[in-house]
């Protein structure tokens, strides 16, 4: 029965989830789409030949790739592609519970099963990262029901079998086939079909695995080498470990074949996941690699060093829809490590055993008794799991030594110092997880291990110390190096055990049993070092010397297999916290009912205990304070916004904790810490300030950490274990007031971390914490010493971005928004020692890149860690980051600094010393960099971090420098947190936020009494004018603030483009939430704008978004009955009231027309008048020395007691600027803005000249990056930046510029750009809040608190009427005689602003847009579009707007309303989408190929208009458009492409194009709406989009459509496979066309620029436009800039006139 039969009959009977139903009627008809020949799926049979195995059956597929060759002739109904549905579970906390999830999906799936009778469906959920791959295939039994059975390691760094025992490399586990693919001469054309059938997969990471140039046999189970052949499967069950996280998969796929339906197909996945399930490693169960060797022995494995078995993304071939050749495969990864078993008499493995055939242990090579202790010994600690031995020289540990040096599954390492080594082992075991065995001789060797031991101790890091003895007739008898090593550790091992020295007198079992019981002790909580003593007699080497045999009785078995002794058995009780009557009832009950709940993370080991930690953060949504030890501080965020809502992580409540509001108002009710040890001593204090409350502990050892008495529950639990109570417990209820206002004070006090380092131009040590978490990435690792460097990346390390690569990682932030890296330190006994050599061992223990970072004392106290450091051995190269501040700086930070003398300080506290770090790298031979700079110091990590070797990079430090900026920062940090919470506390939860009900805007023009000093004066005008915008914006609660948009063109700025904008934002901005906290000024409006409008900040020009921010500002302040100012600085000191806060001084401006006399006269009235400051125009005449003439005259006249500035506006030369000022250099100008036109000259200026310079129009430039760009202008002779705020973007960009400037020492002068009187209230009240501002900063850094400057808000002068009817008063003060501004009038004005009505040309407030449907009757069917149309029908600027796949008409409405004002905007819902439908007159199914839906549109061109129409259209729509453009530029005037294509050129990918759009028609009809929407957007093509804030709103309406039969009709019709290519058409095209796409759209930006490049061979009438910062949907991802290039081509079209 062919696919179509199949499908037909049922179709109407098909469940889609959709938001509309679908019609039901009579069966609608066979679409074309799904009448593809469909003949049987060829199926894997594997030959029972054990009793248990059973037939696995497989669906085959052609492939894995699509090959050129393999489609010669191929018609279209022979090419069929099956696509895949994919279906992303939530991220489970276990692999047992990815199993149940998975489990669930296939039950909820079999209960309805899918209508299709063929199918290929995948199940994927994220689990924990920790390698279980090849734990779970060892697991697996000998006689095993389902094949193949496979794991792969990725490991690519020369994997030996070795590797394996040693590291725990991320590989693949897979059982059973899905779906597999072969390429072999060995099938038989009866067993061919002419059919090729393939597989597309759209959005998800697929691997399909295999062998090239192999012929698996499937009758005979054999495997032969064969050129040119191929056998690829995809597995039914698979794990997929990935950094940082594991991929959990199931794979169903079935045919309208009997011998594999959905049913059956069910039926042999559940056969793979039953044995999966049954015979998976427990996550809590220890990892052994004992595992290993009897799975290869019981799979008969035949080993072949020679094969490489490859794995393929089936997503990802490069972008190409096919290939040359499958050979083209041999690029493909592929690793060289591997078992598979691919039936019950074929297996074979590569590089995982070095002796497969020798499973067994055997004493005859042991010369002596010596030799079989320490070889049974060193056995039985292999079959633990113990493979990396760190061995001290010595010679009574000969025996031990030789016998691990030469084992062949053994590691090790030596060194001479046995406390670095001993340190070695602690950092192996943290990174592992896994013991070290450290062999030492005995005496003080053994001592050394003291330290070491100590931290392990304390810090439960499992070690076994095997420490060689006298015999017990030397001991006591003065015998060398002979000491009392009986308990020599105290209380600092878990177990201790003193052997008897080695003799064949007593059985050897006591050896193994000792070892195992040990290892049991020391891996069992509470972890730890263990001791066993070794005594040895002479002869201590291999000489032959008879030993009785008898003494191994009993170890026949132990000999004959791979198994350690006694296994030890822990009975895990998984349904404990289900109690409902115990102690875990009490503790859910506590969390449930708090108010103020705080999450703790504190150090944590393991990734699955971070992955924990971190769902559990999810479920609880209570504010997370993570340590550095966590992983989790130095998480990477990725842009997720509505998931980012539900973690609340406050990485900075230390230094919020600087406050002493903050300490008194944070008080917890409910603390849940996991991990029981915190960096933090502010937040420990924190911790016990909030007791009495219920404090709740969880870590796994019993051990008391509670040095404040404090804790209430203490689970000894492991966090997994706890987690899985608490995650199926119901969540706690919210606290939204003390979330939010912990994560505000935490945004706040971050961005003022983030200001004092980005300004303080020097390398810091909190710099280059900064600096170093920066350079982390995933692959890598982070091990931190104690003092300064932990604390300096516990609170300012950064939360870094790093790009998603993977289809893994997207899956897994699709659920959680972040990843961790993982992070150690000895914190056990947080000593300085040993602190290098934990950090080599740590770098073999986990496998990574290691990035280490301390100070010059514990660098120093450990230098014989270089010896090990210059083995690397076992491990990635790794990079030690030295801060040397030539002390122990930390002390400077403590008490004891201010009262002690500082020569005991230095030489006492600090140590100070001259060690040359460089000299000591050299004498062991590694690479040392020294740095001084932040950027000297990135290209050094860069550097090393993709480096073969390893290297120190020492950081040039001060302690007194280190001081003295700590200070600054607690200083500035406290400061912030205070006002932060000053105005938090100001209100409640539901007065902190409130609606946006509407927004609108007028057109004023008010007279001015001259021409502004910044446009160009027309000689003819007798009148001059200034036009601008003033906005509304209206609360629901009725409050109402306004604010003024004036944009001048010399700011690239016009009215026409700036409407625009506030068209879109009025329509977008209705129903959004403000809240009253934006006027923090840190981030807060540019976050707003962000989230809420969804346009990114740096889109909106800058007065608009300078008058959006004044509106927000007033209505925020109307809204309290306050002042603009009171809400930007709440805390206003009473000293201040009478001065700073009530009075702002004003500039007099002069434009310096005329001659010395007349202009020197004009500036002594103004001084006359009560100005104390006047600038002048300069660079205006032709000469600089008239300039002079003039600055000189003025200054003659009006007295040195005025400040005099000048404005050069880039008006002059650099050499012209240098003559200038030797005429000026006595006239004490306060500064001169601008006064070179290249900006790369004004530090040269300010150095060759000695004139103050103030920054004006090369701030104005600045849009993002802001404190990076100005860096370079912190040269002293640079005294001033003038900030419009108006040009500069708003408020928060003037702010935080004003801050910088205050931070360096230079004035903040705020200038208008001759605003109206509602403009410059705000502006007054904005520079009284910089004049607090900066004596807040000056009184922090201990500075002269500078007087008032005056502003430059002189333009007020020029207005002849205002937009007020009670205009703002700047007066002389009878006071002062200055004139000044007052605070209170300008708030009068903003407060009570009557509009004058007289100088409003017009108000908009929005329009409606028309609905209504358009019926074009066409051959044999008619089309009823819903049409959305707005702007005025009598403008002869029609623009039809035209969207993309999924999309309606409603996609446009934004840009359509942002251009009305200029334009009739008319956008449909093109045929099958949408509302629009289709009614059939006949019988026959009408096509909608791209050249019958261009005629139908045609056709309702003609019927709105009989002229012209502009084309805009996206994807599809863009596709439509290009051809109406090339075909009918009778009625195209112009046409706008956003991501379109003219097609594909090569008939191949046309033809595969064809077949997949097809398998999506087909999918989409079968699985309904809502699964294919899902798989659409889980795309690469769509990155970009899921990061905006609004994709999920995006996404919904992409289930806004009436009839998915003809949307599915639509996709195979319009499929750009059937379209013919207009490649050579573009070549002639007559009609001026806009190519755009998105900066992140790679392929359409090759695309638009190839086209660009053909369309303008002919005649060069077309524009291609980037629109930054977004993908391929630039319309929804960024609309802004696009809708500047429309008005800018309808411009075009109007002015210009194409004449072909």
């Amino acid at each position: 029965m062919s696919l179509a039969r199949a499908l037909s009959p049922r179709l109407s009977d098909l469940h889609f989830r959709t938001k509309r139903s679908v019609r039901r009627g009579k069966p609608p008809p066979t679409l074309t789409f799904l009448s593809r020949n469909s003949p049987r799926f060829h199926l894997l049979r594997l030959p029972p030949q054990l009793p248990n195995s059973k037939v696995v059956e497989a669906v085959r597929l052609d492939g894995p790739v699509v090959e050129i060759g393999e489609l010669s002739g191929t018609e279209d109904g022979d090419l069929v592609f099956e696509t895949c549905i994919t279906r992303t579970l939530p991220p489970a906390l276990t692999l047992e519970q990815g199993l149940q999830r998975i489990t669930e999906a296939v039950e909820k799936m079999k209960m309805d099963p899918p209508a299709a009778a063929t199918g290929i469906f995948r199940f994927q959920v994220a689990v924990p990262p920790s390698p279980k791959a090849l734990n779970w295939f060892c697991c697996q039994p000998a006689e095993s029901s389902v094949y193949p059975l496979f794991f792969l390691s990725k490991n690519t760094d020369n994997p030996t079998y070795k590797s394996l025992y040693l590291k725990q490399s991320c590989g693949v586990f897979g059982i059973g086939a899905a779906i597999y693919f072969t390429n072999t001469s060995s099938f038989t054309s009866a067993e061919l079909s002419s059919t090729k059938r393939y597989l597309l997969n759209d959005s998800t990471s697929i691997m399909a695995y295999g062998f090239m140039d192999i012929n698996f046999n499937m009758e005979s189970s054999s495997m032969v080498h064969e050129a040119g052949s191929s056998y690829f499967f995809i597995p039914q069950i698979e794990l997929h470990e990935y950094e940082g996280v594991s991929i959990l998969a199931a794979t169903l796929a079935w045919s309208d074949s009997s011998l594999c339906s959905f049913e059956e197909a069910v039926c042999s996945y559940e056969l793979s996941l039953k044995q999966a399930s049954r015979y998976s490693c427990p996550t809590t169960e220890k990892w052994h690699s004992k595992g290993i060797r009897s799975t290869l022995g019981k799979l008969n494995v035949v080993a072949d060093e020679t094969l490489s078995m490859v794995y393929i993304n089936l997503l990802s071939q490069g972008g190409r829809e096919v290939m040359a050749d499958i050979m083209e495969l041999r690029e493909a990864p592929c690793s060289c490590q591997f078992c598979i078993s691919l039936s019950p008499t074929t297996a074979v493995a590569s590089n995982m055993w070095d002796h497969t055939s020798e499973m067994c242990y055997s004493t005859q090579d042991c010369a002596n008794i010596n030799t079989v202790w320490a070889s049974l010994i060193i056995e039985e600690c292999s079959r633990l799991g113990l493979t990396y031995f760190c061995v001290a020289p010595g010679s009574r540990s000969s025996p031990l030594a030789v016998a691990a040096s030469t084992h062949p599954l053994i590691t090790c390492i030596a060194c001479f110092d046995e406390r670095s080594l001993a340190f070695h082992a602690v950092g192996y075991a943290r990174g592992s997880h896994n013991p070290a065995v450290v062999i030492t001789s005995s005496g003080t060797a053994v001592s050394n291990l003291l330290p070491a031991v100590v931290e392990a101790s304390q810090d439960f890091v499992p070690l076994l110390l095997l420490t060689a003895d006298r015999p017990s007739e030397l001991q006591d008898a003065g015998a060398n190096q002979a000491i009392n090593q009986v308990n020599h550790f105290g209380s600092f091992v878990r177990f201790f055990f003193s052997l008897p020295a080695a003799t064949d007198q007593i059985p050897a079992r006591v050896l193994l049993t000792t070892l195992d019981s040990a290892v049991h002790w020391a891996t069992s909580s509470p972890r730890g070092p263990v001791h066993i003593n070794c005594p040895f007699r002479e002869p201590l080497e291999n000489s032959p010397s008879k030993w009785v045999p008898s003494c191994l009785k009993g170890l026949d078995f132990w000999m004959s297999n791979a198994e350690p002794f006694t296994k030890y058995i822990q009975v895990q009780h998984s349904h404990a916290c289900t109690d409902t009557h115990g102690q875990m009832t009490e503790v859910l009950n506590v969390i449930q009912k708090a108010k103020n709940g705080l999450l703790l993370i504190g150090a944590i080991h393991t990734e699955d205990d971070i992955w924990t930690a971190l769902l559990l953060a999810k479920h609880l949504q209570w504010p997370t304070v993570p340590d550095i030890l966590s992983g989790l501080r130095l998480r990477k965020l990725v842009s997720f916004p509505e998931l980012e809502e539900n973690f609340m992580f406050i990485d900075h409540l230390d230094h919020a904790l600087l406050s002493d509001s903050v300490r008194v108002w944070l008080q917890a009710d409910v603390i849940i810490q996991i991990g029981s040890r915190i960096t933090s001593k502010r937040i420990s204090q924190m911790l016990e300030q909030c007791f009495p409350c219920s404090y709740i502990m969880v870590d796994e050892h019993p051990c008391r950490h509670d040095p404040s008495h404090i804790v209430t529950h203490r689970i000894q639990s492991g966090i997994v274990e706890f987690a899985d109570c608490l995650l199926k417990a119901s969540s706690p209820k919210k606290n939204k007031k003390w979330s939010s206002f912990l994560q505000l004070l935490n945004m706040v006090v971050a961005s003022e971390i983030s200001f004092q380092i980005s300004t303080k131009y020097s390398l810091t040590e909190p710099e280059a914490a900064q600096v170093i978490s920066e350079t982390l990435s995933y692959k890598s690792a982070l091990f931190v010493g104690n003092s300064m460097a932990i604390r300096d990346l516990d609170m300012y390390g950064l939360n870094w971005s790093e790009g998603i690569h993977s289809i893994a990682a997207t899956m897994l932030y699709s659920e959680l928004p972040c990843h961790w890296i993982r992070v150690a330190g000895n914190r056990g006994a947080s000593g300085i020692d040993g602190l290098l050599s934990t950090a080599v061992g740590f770098a073999v223990g986990c496998n990574r890149r290691v990035l280490c970072v301390m100070g010059d004392v514990s660098f120093l106290h450990d230098t014989n860690g270089l010896a090990i450091l210059n083995q690397r051995k076992s491990r990635k190269p790794m990079t030690v980051v030295v801060i040397n501040n030539h002390g122990g700086a930390i002390f400077s930070l403590l008490p004891v600094a201010e009262r002690t003398e500082p020569n005991i300080l230095k030489q006492y506290f600090y140590t100070s010393h001259s060690v040359s770090i460089h000299r000591l790298c050299a004498a062991h031979g590694v690479k040392h960099l020294l740095v001084q700079t932040k950027l000297e110091l990135q290209d050094a990590l860069l550097i090393s971090q993709h480096d073969e070797m390893d290297c120190v990079i020492e950081v040039e430090s001060s302690i007194d420098a280190n001081a003295t900026f700590h200070r600054i920062l607690r200083k500035f940090a406290s400061h912030a947190a205070n006002d932060a919470l000053s105005t938090l506390l100001r209100f409640s939860v539901q007065d902190s936020v409130c609606k946006i009900h509407r927004m609108d805007y007028s057109l004023f023009r008010i007279p001015l009494r001259a021409p502004s000093t910044m446009t160009t004066v027309d000689q003819d005008s007798s009148k001059f004018y200034r036009e601008g915008f003033i906005l509304s914006l209206y609360l629901e609660d009725g409050s109402v603030g306004l604010g003024e948009v004036a944009p001048f063109e010399i700011h690239r700025e016009n009215l026409l483009d700036v409407e625009q904008q506030l068209r879109f934002i009025l329509h977008v901005i209705k129903g959004n939430m403000i809240s009253c906290f934006l006027p923090l000024l840190k981030g807060s409006f540019s976050s707003w704008i962000w989230n809420n409008l969804g346009v990114p900040p740096s889109s909106i020009f800058p007065s608009v978004r300078c008058g959006l921010e004044m509106a927000i500002l007033n209505v925020i302040a109307a809204r309290q009955s306050s002042s603009l100012l009171n809400i930007l600085q709440p805390q206003i000191n009473e000293g201040d009231k009478s001065e700073r806060s009530s009075k702002v001084k004003i500039c007099a401006l002069m434009d310096s027309n005329g001659t010395p006399s007349e202009v020197a006269y004009a500036a002594k009235t103004l001084v006359e008048e009560g100005f104390t400051a006047i600038k002048l125009k300069v660079a205006r005449r032709g000469n600089p020395m008239d300039d002079a003439a003039v600055i000189q005259e003025v200054r003659k006249r009006v007295g040195r007691q005025i400040d005099l500035r000048a404005d050069a506006n880039r008006g002059w030369t650099f050499e012209e600027a240098i003559q200038f000022s030797s005429f000026v250099k006595d006239c004490d100008l306060q500064y001169i803005e601008e006064p070179v036109q290249d900006e790369n000259d004004i530090i040269k200026f300010c150095e060759e000249s000695g004139l103050p310079v103030a920054l004006d129009e090369t701030i104005g430039n600045i849009q993002e990056n802001t404190l990076e760009k100005v860096a370079k202008y912190t040269h002293p002779g640079i005294v001033a930046v003038v900030i419009k705020p108006s040009v500069i973007g708003g408020f928060e960009n003037a702010a935080l510029l004003a801050r910088w400037a205050q931070h360096q020492g230079k004035m903040a002068v705020v200038s208008a750009a001759f605003e109206s009187g509602l403009g410059l209230s705000a502006y007054i009240q904005f520079s009284c809040y910089l004049e607090l501002q900066n004596a807040d900063i000056c009184k922090a850094m201990k500075n002269e608190l500078v007087p008032s400057i005056a502003h430059g808000l002189g333009t007020y002068r020029w207005l002849e009427e205002d937009v007020t009817t009670d205009p703002l008063r700047i007066d002389r003060d009878p006071y002062s005689g200055f004139v000044e501004a007052s605070v209170a009038d300008a708030n009068r004005v903003l407060q009570k602003l009557q509009i004058n009505h007289s100088v409003i040309c017009r108000k908009f407030t929005g329009e409606q847009v028309s609905l209504y449907k358009l019926n074009i009757d066409t051959k044999g069917y008619s089309c009823f579009f819903k049409v959305h149309e707005v702007g005025q029908r009598t403008s002869d600027n029609i623009v039809l707007f035209l969207h993309g796949f999924l999309g309606t008409g409603e996609d446009w409405i934004t840009i359509m309303k942002a251009i009305s004002g200029s334009a009739r905007c008319i956008s449909i819902d093109l045929p099958c989408h949408g509302g629009s439908k289709l009614q059939n007159h006949g019988t026959t199914q009408p096509s909608f190929s791209i050249e019958v839906v261009a005629d139908i549109l045609y056709k309702m061109i003609n019927q709105i208009t009989p002229g012209k129409v502009i084309c805009v259209g996206y994807s599809m729509g863009a596709r439509i458009a290009l051809h109406m453009a090339l075909r009918f530029s009778d009625k195209i005037k112009g046409a706008v492409l956003i991501a379109g294509s003219p097609g594909l050129k090569d008939k191949v990918a046309r033809k595969v194009r064809r077949a997949k759009d097809d398998s999506r028609a087909r999918s989409l009809v079968a699985h309904g709406l809502q699964l294919f929407v899902d798989t659409w957007y889980a795309g690469d093509l769509w990155k970009s989009l899921r990061g905006h804030p609004h994709f999920n709103q995006i996404v919904t309406s992409r289930l806004q459509h009436d009839d998915v039969w003809n949307l599915a009709k639509a996709l195979s019709d319009l499929s750009v496979g059937r379209q013919l290519p207009l490649w050579e058409d573009l070549k002639h095209c007559k009609t001026p066309l806009v190519l755009i796409y998105g900066e992140k759209d790679t392929k359409f930006k090759t695309i638009a620029q190839e086209m660009f490049y053909e369309a303008c061979r002919g005649i060069n009438i077309h524009e291609i436009v980037e629109i930054p910062n977004c993908g391929h949907a630039a319309h929804l991802e960024n609309p802004l800039p696009i809708i500047s290039a429309l008005r800018q081509f309808f411009t075009k079209l109007k002015t210009t006139s194409f004449s072909i």
